[in-house]
């Protein structure tokens, strides 16, 4: 694995996510955290659930680790007809489902608003049918730009496949916006029909954004209708097991969909816009790092699990470690006075705020053990191991209605416990994997994670202390704090906190701190 390559895939997550938060900060302006809100992220929560389900993680996990495997046994141009023979069968398929879906939408949304008829009335419910039926095609749109990724990423191109989901959002933005004014310029439902159909937008972008760096590489697509071969079995075989597995956080968010909205109105939202918020760094490392492993580990599990399996896989985990903590930290410390300064303008008011805040900060105490899944799951299906992660996740996905139904529906809790039992559940996880990985590889240098923990905790204890202050002296009425004394509030308390952190992790002898300020003075000098 290359730091190098894990760094520019991260820059281009980075700059996907940052746009992914100006959409939601558009969100937030024009509608608030409301009903119509709530509508939006119920409507897209179904077509979005199935893409993690078969396409960004099922799919491109299967299919990477198999075309990777076929590319090192008979070189780049034999991997080609296997490329056609599945995108010819995405299409289908997924063509297929989407219809199957748009037929079948009154009754997903029914199921999913089953707990919260005192907050969706008939209106609010035809409108997310409306809504759910536009965006099924985003499935199909996104299902085959997954699928081209991994044909990059195999291959070893990794900037422009990362960069995809930046033309989504740009898409979604720009269409969806233009759409929706021209639609209902008072910012009613039809405002939100037009933000649906920007979503198909940037779909179409992220897919089509991909074909130049395709066609350089040599691929020229045509339909090849010969699916019986055994590598197209191998990935459907493959699939099967890590269509649970590999989406259990996604499964877990429905789940909290619907128990949230039992609780009222703006808890949808505010649960989503926290989950957002900490896919932030888990897709700018914890993807980053996983996207670059991936092809390198199906490559190290062709014959024995043996050291490079091992090293790739230690390696993998320590360096989202190291990358993710402070993020971590920083999302619960920091919680308020990030969801302030990012949405806390037009229809979000101080009420959003403090939702919102406390289920990011039930989402942060899980952030590692999200991040560390994103790295360790696909190394089980590089390791031919797929039913490992798949009878796991059915435990996991058992503790989190369990939790939900307890903490909700009998204590009468709020959006807070729904994250944390999401956080609860991804730690179990992550928990159970290491140890069967471990015994499987004949150990992942436990030790030595466990010392780094140990430093970075220390490290982090520093960067908290600024947190806390800057709470104290910096943050301390952000009702009555206008928008940039917020933002350059945090703009100096960030970077500050972040400079402990990784001054502290260097004077310890982090190794993956020396290694990532190497790089950023190498870029630095360019």
């Amino acid at each position: 694995m290359s730091a190098k390559a894990t760094s520019k895939v991260s820059a281009a997550v980075m700059a996907s996510r940052v746009l992914g938060l100006v959409r939601d900060q558009l969100f937030a302006a024009m509608f608030g955290y409301g009903v119509l809100t709530d509508c939006f992220n119920i409507a897209f929560r179904i077509p979005n659930l199935l893409r993690d389900l078969f396409a960004e993680g099922a799919l491109s996990q299967a299919f990477v680790t198999t075309f990777s495997k076929k590319i090192k046994e008979s070189g780049p141009e034999s991997a080609w007809p296997l490329a056609a023979r599945m995108i010819t069968i995405v299409a289908v398929a997924m063509s297929a489902i989407s219809i199957i879906g748009i037929i079948f939408s009154p009754q997903l949304v029914h199921l999913l608003t089953a707990f919260g008829t005192k907050t969706f009335g008939p209106d609010e419910v035809a409108l997310t049918v409306k809504m759910t039926r536009i965006m099924w095609p985003f499935m199909l749109l996104v299902s085959l730009a997954a699928l081209v990724m991994g044909i990059l990423n195999a291959r070893g191109v990794f900037g422009i496949p990362a960069l995809s989901s930046c033309f989504f959002n740009l898409g979604s933005i720009i269409a969806g916006t233009g759409i929706g004014l021209w639609l209902d310029p008072n910012r009613g439902p039809m405002t939100m029909v037009g933000m649906a159909i920007g979503v198909l937008v940037g779909g179409l972008g992220q897919l089509v954004c991909q074909f130049p760096a395709l066609r350089r590489l040599g691929f020229r697509w045509r339909p090849d209708w010969n699916w019986n071969d055994s590598n197209v079995r191998k990935i459907f075989s493959l699939m099967g097991p890590a269509v649970i597995s590999a989406s259990v956080v996604q499964i877990n968010v429905v789940i909290n969909s619907q128990f949230a909205t039992s609780i009222g109105q703006s808890a949808v939202s505010a649960l989503n816009g926290a989950f957002r918020l900490m896919q932030l760094p888990i897709g700018v490392f914890g993807v980053a790092v996983a996207t670059v492993t991936l092809p390198a580990l199906s490559l190290a599990a062709t014959g024995k699990l043996g050291d490079d399996f091992r090293g790739l896989l230690s390696k993998g985990i320590r360096l989202v470690t190291f990358l993710v903590l402070p993020s971590a930290l920083g999302l619960c410390f920091l919680a308020e006075p990030i969801i302030s300064a990012l949405f806390e303008h037009g229809r979000f008011t101080p009420e959003n705020r403090l939702v919102t805040a406390a289920a990011l900060r039930g989402y942060g105490i899980g952030l590692l053990a999200y991040s560390w899944l994103k790295v360790l799951q696909p190394a089980f299906y590089a390791a031919d191991r797929r039913w490992v992660p798949m009878g796991v996740s059915f435990l996991a996905i058992a503790l989190s209605v369990a939790s939900n139904w307890y903490f909700v529906v009998v204590r009468g809790m709020g959006v807070e416990a729904l994250a944390m039992t999401t956080s609860l559940v991804a730690t179990t996880n992550f928990i159970i994997l290491y140890v069967v990985m471990s015994r499987m590889t004949s150990g992942l240098k436990t030790r030595s994670l466990f010392i780094l923990v140990a430093k970075l905790v220390i490290a982090g204890g520093g960067m908290a202390g600024v947190c806390f202050a800057a709470n104290r002296f910096v943050f301390p009425d952000l009702t009555h704090m206008n928008a940039f004394s917020r933002i350059a509030g945090l703009a100096v308390v960030i970077p500050i906190a972040g400079a402990i952190y990784f001054a502290l992790s260097k004077l310890l002898k982090v190794e993956e701190a020396s290694e990532f300020l190497g790089i950023v003075q190498r870029k630095l000098k360019k």
